[in-house]
């Protein structure tokens, strides 16, 4: 029978009112089937694995950093789509609400998977207590886990739970009391903990990972409203750390960039920690796949559901980073992570003069679902992709193949609806031109995944949460903090000179600053839900860009959700609103 686990349903049940349910939930790893305690102990982690996903979906934990940051912007658009209370437009402004849907869904979510590790650390102590080594693996773990849920908590809110048992309630920590409570419970596991999981696990690897994190932005964590300090203590620690994930030789750089985002990445050796999916989890539902792209593309000809859904697109601002870089030459032709071409258009239809969606029928070229593969990076301009017929069916070639046309912009109701092609621009903004759904350079970072059953559920894709470039920019930035800039700039262009596997390759750079070490941090992660951090922790936070002029410091941390202050308020001064809200 299935392990009954106790965990919580709402955020703020992390620490005051606890209820339990019957939980079903798919293991994860093959190796921890059985009956008996081998299936308490897969029962007892996978719902705490499971949760991951979740906290990172789009509309929660990671939609939450992606827009409150410079890289995207999501607009009400056409004045029909993705409104959704105003979340989104408050979020990318920096005027959020105590009440904000986006706030409140990425804090249920995350405290929730706080929650779970919080059970299964219960069952799994007796079991490690009793002798059963792989109970004695699996805590290690969920003391992991927990910790890396913690430092998302302290990340985002400026707090930290200190909870041991379900019986408890959660102790608050701050500043530097949460910095030690996190920093102690991932040295406490650090030299035990597995050296040889994949990615969907956390290993000894990804604790050292998490502990480099921590270190190089402690100076913001002590302090979030204030000027950081970065003192060499906390930069030698980690270069410490991310020194022993380079030196134990367990990874190592992919030459193709896109391949760190394709199905079987599980399998790359540069992922360090990940969700695993591989066709499992259905709650991810590859949204950061299909949500920034365009809903008049169809990721897969197969499927006539697997459309984007005109959500997110990347800041004219953060557009014109790449350009600063670059100068004269268009980043696509000077860097391989801004922009891979994949689909083969002939050269005859490639020019578009005196062609329209009138007249354009035979304006087609012919591809097998198998060979169909849309563009990665920064999507701009007018995009090709199948069509479909009146009866919803695409067209096909005859032969099995489908043909690819130029999109028509069939969303929204702008002017364009139906009569022009998808034409992506560069400016986008909350205006009623600058919000219209072919607005906005979009994000095709990660492939629609070949194994899922409709291009929409059951990703075979793990979500990339901590990787080997990270370990060497991490280290990087630590040295240049220190004045090491000859080191910081061997690492960064380690990095920059590995993507071999197709041009343009990124030239080696002569020299590095600071602005140079942020600007670089933007190009190799951007769409991974780390740019906000990076912001705050070199100065940019309060900067303005495209429909954000706030200045506000006390916004660098996110409002605690009313809800979770009301269900507190039985605990008086237990659960205090951040500052500024």
């Amino acid at each position: 029978m299935k392990n009954k686990i106790l965990f919580t349903i709402l955020g703020v049940s992390l620490f005051l009112n606890w209820s339990c349910t019957d939980l079903e939930e798919e293991v994860l790893d093959e190796s921890l089937t059985g009956t008996g305690q081998a299936e308490a102990i897969s029962g007892a982690i996978a719902p705490a694995y499971g949760q991951v996903a979740w906290v990172w979906r789009h509309t929660n934990y990671f939609g939450l950093q992606e827009i409150a940051s410079d890289e995207v912007i999501l607009p009400y658009r056409g004045g029909t789509d993705w409104y959704d209370g105003g979340k989104f437009l408050e979020t990318h402004m920096h005027s959020i609400t105590t009440t904000n849907d986006l706030v409140s869904s990425a804090w249920n979510e995350l405290t929730k998977n706080i929650s779970r590790t919080v059970s299964a650390i219960e069952v799994l102590t007796p079991l490690a207590e009793g002798g059963n080594a792989e109970a004695e693996g699996s805590l290690y773990e969920m003391k992991a886990l927990r910790a890396y849920l913690n430092m998302l908590a302290l990340d985002s809110w400026g707090i930290a739970f200190k909870k041991e048992s379900s019986s408890e309630i959660s102790q608050i920590l701050r500043q530097q009391e949460a910095i030690d409570y996190i920093e102690s419970e991932l040295l406490s596991i650090v030299d035990v903990i597995n050296s040889n999981k994949q990615p969907g696990r956390m290993s000894q690897a990804a604790v050292w990972g998490f502990l480099s994190r921590l270190y190089l932005n402690a100076a913001v964590y002590r302090n979030p409203y204030g000027t950081p300090n970065f003192t060499t203590e906390d930069m030698d620690k980690v270069i410490t750390y991310t020194n022993s994930v380079i030196n134990s030789g367990q990874f190592s750089l992919s030459p193709d960039y896109f391949e760190l985002f394709n199905d079987e990445n599980h399998d790359n050796s540069e992922l360090i920690f990940a969700c695993d999916q591989r066709g499992v989890l259905n709650n991810e539902h590859s949204r950061w796949t299909y949500w920034s792209l365009p809903g008049a593309m169809y990721g897969r000809p197969e499927f006539t559901s697997s459309d984007g859904t005109d959500g997110p697109a990347i800041t004219p601002d953060f557009y014109q980073t790449w350009v600063d870089a670059y100068g004269s030459v268009d980043p696509a032709d000077a860097d391989g992570r801004f922009y891979r071409k994949n689909q083969q258009i002939p050269v005859s239809l490639e020019d578009l003069t005196g062609v329209n969606p009138s007249n354009d029928e035979d304006h087609y070229y012919c591809t097998t679902a198998e060979d169909y593969e849309f563009d990665r990076g920064i999507i701009r301009g007018i995009i090709w992709g199948p069509r479909k017929d009146a009866n919803g069916a695409f067209y096909t070639c005859g032969n099995g193949e489908y043909r690819i046309y130029p999109v028509i912009q069939t969303k929204g109701n702008g002017p364009d609806k139906n009569v022009a092609y998808v034409d992506l621009t560069l400016q986008v903004d909350f205006t009623n031109e600058g919000r219209l759904h072919h607005t906005g350079y979009r994000i095709s970072k990660y492939q629609f995944s070949r194994t899922s059953q409709n291009a929409n559920n059951y990703s075979s894709i793990d979500l990339v949460l901590l990787r080997y470039a990270e370990i060497y920019l991490m280290r990087a930035e630590a040295k240049l903090r220190k004045g090491d800039n000859a080191g910081a700039l061997t690492d960064v262009n380690f990095v920059r000179t590995s993507r071999t596997a197709y041009a343009p390759v990124p030239q080696a750079l002569t020299s590095i600053d600071l602005d140079v070490m942020y600007r670089e941090l933007g190009f190799e992660f951007y769409w991974e839900g780390l740019r906000r951090t990076n912001q705050i922790r070199f100065g940019h936070y309060e900067d303005a860009w495209t429909e954000k002029s706030d200045s506000d410091i006390n916004h660098r941390l996110f409002p605690i959700p009313q809800t979770a202050i009301d269900g507190a308020s039985n605990t008086e001064g237990y659960l205090v609103q951040n500052k500024g809200y």
